[in-house]
C-alpha cells in the first residue's frame, strides 16, 4: 500500500512532533547528567546551582600538615573538626568554600567529609555504605538550597541534610553521619593540640583568603527558594540540629545564649547534656556515657525547610 504525499506529510510532523516531546519530557527529567524522575523529592525543586557535575571540585587526595604548619589560619577562621582512631584533622572553612566534599580516610576508616556554603552545613559521613566505599562528588544541584552529592560509583543523588539518596539504585539507603565540631581553629587546636589540618596546597588555583560567598552570612537574602519557611528567627541565624529516631530538634544559638553554658535535656525518652560556646559559636550534645553524638549545625533557614516540625528548644 501506497501513502498518498499527504498522509506521509501528516505522518512525518507526527512522528516529529512525538520527538520533540519525548525530548522535552527527557530534558525535564534530568540536570547535569542526572535522571530526576525517580526522585524521593519532586524533580522541579531540585535546581541547577550553576555548575555543571564536578564544576565544584571535590578534594580526593587531600594532603595535611601539622597544626604548627598551618600558618594559612587565623584563630577565629571558622574549621570542620573530626576525631576518628585516635586521629584528629581539622578542615578550613576557607577551602570547603571552594570544594564542599572531601573524600579522606582514617586509619583504613573511609569517611566523607561535606559543608554547604549556602546553609552553613558541615556533615561528615562514613562512606562506606553496605559494604562498599563509595567516593563522592559536587552535583551541581541543590535541593532546598543544600547542596546535593553524588557518588560515582552508581551515580546516585544524596541530600546532605537529608542525609539520605534521592535518585538511582541507592535511593531510600542512609548515610551514616559522625560527630564532627563546628568551630573556631583557636577551639579545636587547644583542644587538639596534635591536629593535623588539611593543607591548601590542594593543587587547584583558588584563592583561600577570599570567600566567594562575602556577604551572604550577613544578610538575610537567599540565592534559592526552599520549601517551608519560618520568620521566629533570622535566616541565618545558627542552630544546633540533634535527630532521634526520626524527630528533630532544634536549639538555636539565640536561645542557648541565655541559658547554662552547659544544660541537660531530654527528647524522645533519651537524655543527655546540651554544651555551648558562646566565644566560638559552636555547640554539642553528649550522651549520659559521655560520647559526643552526630549533630549539624547550620542556618536557621535551612534546618527549618527540611524540618518544618522541628521542635525548638526555649531558654526559660
Amino acid at each position: 500500500m501506497v501513502l498518498p504525499v499527504s498522509s506521509i506529510s501528516e505522518l512525518g510532523w507526527l512522528v516529529m512532533l512525538v520527538i520533540l516531546l519525548a525530548a522535552h519530557e527527557s530534558a525535564a527529567e534530568s540536570k547535569n547528567g542526572f535522571v530526576l524522575d525517580d526522585a524521593l523529592v519532586p524533580p522541579h525543586e531540585i535546581l541547577n546551582g550553576g555548575p555543571g557535575r564536578d564544576g565544584i571540585r571535590s578534594l580526593d587526595y587531600p594532603a595535611f600538615v601539622s597544626a604548627s604548619d598551618a600558618k594559612f589560619l587565623k584563630s577565629k577562621d571558622r574549621v570542620l573538626g573530626i576525631e576518628l582512631n585516635g586521629i584528629a584533622r581539622a578542615y578550613p572553612i576557607r577551602i570547603l568554600n571552594y570544594h564542599e566534599i572531601v573524600n579522606d580516610a582514617f586509619g583504613g576508616h573511609a569517611v566523607v567529609v561535606t559543608y554547604c556554603p549556602l546553609c552553613n552545613s558541615g556533615i561528615a559521613f562514613d562512606a562506606k555504605v553496605d559494604g562498599t566505599r563509595l567516593e563522592f562528588g559536587v552535583s551541581g544541584l541543590l535541593y532546598n538550597s543544600d547542596v546535593l552529592l553524588y557518588d560515582r560509583q552508581t551515580g546516585s543523588l544524596w541530600s546532605q541534610i537529608e542525609q539520605t539518596a534521592i535518585t538511582g539504585t541507592m535511593k531510600g539507603t542512609r548515610l551514616n553521619a559522625l560527630p564532627i565540631a563546628h568551630t573556631t581553629w583557636r577551639d579545636w587546636v587547644a583542644r587538639h593540640p596534635e591536629t593535623e589540618v588539611l593543607s591548601d596546597q590542594t593543587g587547584f588555583r583558588r584563592n583561600y583568603k577570599v570567600s566567594p560567598y562575602p556577604d551572604y552570612a550577613r544578610n538575610s537574602a537567599l540565592y534559592f527558594p526552599v520549601t517551608a519557611h519560618n520568620s521566629k528567627y533570622r535566616r541565618k541565624s545558627l542552630v544546633l540540629g540533634l535527630e532521634i529516631d526520626g524527630q528533630f530538634k532544634a536549639y538555636p544559638f539565640s536561645e542557648m545564649s541565655k541559658s547554662p553554658q552547659e544544660f541537660l535535656d531530654e527528647f524522645q525518652g533519651q537524655s543527655f547534656a546540651v554544651r555551648f560556646d558562646k566565644k566560638n559559636k559552636t555547640a554539642s550534645i553528649v550522651g549520659e556515657d559521655g560520647d559526643e553524638w552526630p549533630t549539624l549545625i547550620s542556618f536557621w533557614f535551612a534546618w527549618y525547610a527540611f524540618h518544618p516540625e522541628t521542635e525548638i528548644y526555649t531558654a526559660d
